[in-house]
């Protein structure tokens, strides 16, 4: 059965709509919870690290998604450089907080999503996309008045503004956030985001209003819905219990897919931190898995013996290929 993403529904009208909401926010920049004010049309950077310029890293077939989203054929990822959240123990830190990539126009974005549909990808996957909306949506459209008809995926820290969510309706098929921390002290010591959980819940109640629940298709591809991410950290500091108490409470549980991680390694700024010094212990992990199960979600999980360095990309030698194959 052939699925049309939700965008290829909208007029013209709805884009200017929606390209002008996002405007709107980029400058003073309003697009995040930080709400840092950047006059970024005068090329100032926001508390993000991004100014004026469109900064992308790589763009690539990933196969490492979860099995929805990466399938046979892979995720087409595009990973933004920056992030508004900025944890201390990020593996993106080379992207999210030390901005590799380079500039990109919106013409040359665009070309890249036709590439990876050229390439047979299952969606197009926009990795801490936030603080580029306008340019993103602008590049959608072009892509899509040029024939693009893949599901897009917002993966995102989960930081969010339901504002900037909020010209995301009817373009955004697939969300794919962060839910980091199930309380408020570890977000502010590990991220300076004090105010994280009350933000990051309210934005995924938007998203899930936005989309519903994850739905799968031909050969168990999502092409619609929310999918959770959980990155299970050592010694309960990411108050996972919380996180999934939360989830129990404020949805009905069969609604709600969630990935639980156990891939934390210390990376970054970790050292900086004894509590983060080392990995999570098997029992850690299973225990909170437990609890989700328990809880009557729906679990992605990690195998903890298969677990390596190996989903570490080094950004600085991650080169996109030549655009060919479409």
């Amino acid at each position: 059965m052939i699925r049309v993403p939700s965008y290829r529904s909208l007029s013209e009208t709805d884009w200017d709509e929606r390209i002008a909401a996002a405007d709107a926010l980029f400058s003073p920049c309003m697009l995040c919870p930080r709400r840092c004010g950047a006059d970024r049309h005068a090329g100032k950077k926001g508390r993000c690290g991004a100014g004026k310029e469109l900064i992308i890293s790589s763009i690539f077939p990933h196969h490492g998604e979860e099995p929805p989203i990466s399938g046979t054929k892979g995720s087409g990822t595009v990973f933004f450089s920056h992030c508004s959240l900025g944890c201390c123990f990020c593996q993106n830190f080379q992207i999210s907080q030390q901005g590799e990539g380079e500039p990109y126009s919106e013409e040359r974005l665009a070309e890249r999503m036709l590439w990876l549909q050229g390439k047979g990808v299952h969606n197009v996957n926009l990795v801490t996309p936030t603080h580029f909306l306008p340019y993103i949506l602008r590049s959608l459209r072009s892509a899509a008045r040029a024939g693009l008809s893949l599901p897009i995926v917002w993966n995102s820290s989960g930081y969010e503004l339901p504002t900037a969510l909020a010209p995301l309706r009817g373009v955004v098929d697939v969300y794919l956030p962060d839910m980091k921390y199930g309380a408020n002290d570890p977000a502010r010591r590990y991220c300076n985001a004090s105010d994280y959980v009350e933000n990051n819940r309210a934005a995924v109640r938007e998203m899930f209003r936005q989309v519903g629940p994850l739905k799968t298709g031909d050969g168990g591809i999502t092409y619609r819905g929310l999918c959770i991410r959980h990155l299970v950290l050592p010694g309960g500091l990411s108050r996972s219990e919380q996180v999934i108490d939360f989830l129990a409470a404020a949805f009905d549980p069969s609604d709600i897919t969630v990935s639980l991680m156990a891939q934390y390694r210390p990376m970054h700024r970790a050292g900086e931190f004894p509590e983060l010094a080392r990995g999570i212990s098997r029992e850690e992990y299973e225990r909170v898995l437990a609890k989700a199960e328990q809880a009557g979600l729906n679990v992605f999980s990690q195998e903890y013996q298969r677990l390596d360095d190996s989903f570490c990309i080094d950004f600085t030698t991650r080169k996109n290929e030549p655009l060919t194959g479409r």
